[in-house]
């Protein structure tokens, strides 16, 4: 038996499905292709910042963000990392006539005393403190300075560059250091006094309840004092120092390997680190001592400042805790850049560099 031919308008009508079925599935196509990562991409950690930037925008906001990102893990590693350190240097600060046997003396003292465990006191502020703070610092830098070089152009911002690293750290430090003040204060009460609080929150609590907002920016003045000269200082010289280890080498940044980057950074970390101590050591010795319940009697911040300057004398604020402070803060800054540098790279990010365009030449 042979089959009766189909209708013409049946045909018609099949050949007609077919072709929207197509037409539907290449829309359905073109639609996914166009639709963002899925939610469960999105929120992965780290997708926002492992994002590419657009092309042919190299320093945009996602740079800065992984620039800021960068500096928060840096500093809150190092800084937590030299807890131990920091609380030697504190307490020799603070009670120099007790603590007087040097770094490894104040070590053995306070293990002695209370347990090695007292040496991680104020762990938890430093940690959260400095990654605040380094958030603010590092990616400030990163956008005042890119931004000043680009207003000026590649010649100039080279021949002036000094000052942009000047101006750039200056504007970035004072910016972090508000977010700074209240744990850096915290920070400094619970190392003077072990008792005073179980923890961050806890501290957050009793100052408040004892001083108000007040206590958490009573230190400032001095920490301004300190920490502007040392974060100008630590950008200038280690960008210069960097600027010459890479012209001895007769390269720039981007013709050296990344560990060869990363010794670089370490280097002129160290070189930076040890000079920045020394400059802001004295307001780091007031720092300690104004954070201390009592200390520069009562009255205003300047005068109390001023007593705790005149007790101590000028020599002594200059020098009592320098040798720990430059171990502490050479290895620190080292390990900062070393850091920095690296999880930017991580992140796909190219660290911005100044060039001189007559290199060559």
């Amino acid at each position: 038996l042979i089959a009766p031919p189909l209708p013409t308008t049946t045909i018609a009508n099949a050949t007609a499905i077919a072709n929207n079925r197509s037409r539907y599935i290449s829309i359905l196509e073109q639609f996914r292709s166009d639709q963002p990562p899925t939610s469960a991409k999105m929120n992965t950690p780290g997708a926002v910042l492992l994002a590419p930037s657009p092309a042919g925008t190299k320093y945009d906001s996602m740079y800065y963000l992984k620039g800021a990102a960068a500096g928060g893990i840096c500093c809150s590693v190092t800084h937590g990392a030299l807890t131990p350190v920091d609380v030697v240097k504190t307490r020799v600060q603070l009670d120099p006539v007790k603590y007087n046997s040097g770094l490894i003396g104040g070590f053995r003292q306070i293990i002695a005393e209370e347990g090695a465990m007292a040496l991680t006191t104020g762990l938890g502020a430093t940690a959260a403190g400095y990654f605040v703070q380094g958030w603010f610092k590092f990616g400030g830098v990163e956008y005042f300075k890119i931004t000043a070089a680009t207003s000026m152009g590649e010649e100039k911002a080279w021949e002036n560059k000094t000052s942009i690293y000047l101006v750039a750290a200056a504007c970035a430090e004072f910016i972090a250091d508000l977010f700074l003040c209240p744990l850096e204060a915290v920070r400094i009460r619970s190392v003077s006094d072990p008792e005073f609080c179980d923890g961050l929150l806890d501290g957050f609590q009793k100052m408040a309840a004892a001083e108000g907002i007040g206590g958490f920016y009573a230190g400032l003045v001095p920490i301004l004092a300190k920490q502007i000269p040392y974060t100008c200082a630590k950008f200038v010289v280690q960008g210069n120092a960097a600027d010459s280890l890479y012209a001895s080498m007769g390269k720039t940044p981007s013709e050296v390997s990344g560990s060869t980057a990363v010794g670089v950074s370490l280097l002129s970390g160290v070189i930076a680190g040890v000079a920045s101590a020394i400059i802001s050591h004295p307001a780091d010795t007031l720092l300690s001592k104004v954070n201390k319940a009592g200390a520069g009697g009562d009255g205003p911040m300047m005068t109390r400042l001023a007593n705790i300057a005149k007790e101590i004398g000028f020599v002594k604020l200059c020098t009592v805790g320098l040798v720990p402070r430059c171990v502490m803060i050479g290895t620190l800054t080292a390990g900062q850049f070393g850091i920095f540098d690296t999880v930017m790279g991580a992140l796909g990010a190219s660290k911005f560099h100044f060039h001189n365009p007559n290199a060559g030449k």
